[in-house]
């Protein structure tokens, strides 16, 4: 049960990531009113994978340890940084190349 919990909590992150490009989608358009900036379909899906996001996390904190958590939900950052990449053809500095280590390290040393 432990391993479907952080499967859930991986595919959870992975997840937020997902959100995080639509909203990052919209974010990059023009939109013809402040109303529409906040109240179009891209936001919308966003922050209902995110609500999603929120509802996984808690069953899956019901089977493992919560200083686990917060471990693996920093997999989002990684995931964003590839989706930007992928998606949106963003540069891939040296500073984010680093983050990206210094995190997944972390993993690993905490999974130790």
């Amino acid at each position: 049960m432990r391993n479907l919990s952080i499967a859930l909590m991986v595919f959870s992150a992975l997840l937020a990531g997902i959100s995080q490009c639509f909203l990052k989608y919209s974010a990059k358009k023009k939109h013809t009113s402040i109303l529409n900036e906040f109240l179009n379909i891209q936001v919308i899906v966003g922050y209902s994978l995110l609500v999603i996001t929120m509802f996984l996390n808690i069953i899956a904190y019901r089977n493992i340890e919560y200083k686990l958590g917060p471990i693996i939900n920093s997999l989002t950052y990684v995931f964003v940084l590839f989706f930007g990449v992928v998606i949106f053809h963003e540069k891939l500095s040296k500073n984010k190349i680093f983050g990206i280590i210094l995190i997944l390290l972390g993993i690993f040393v905490f999974n130790l």
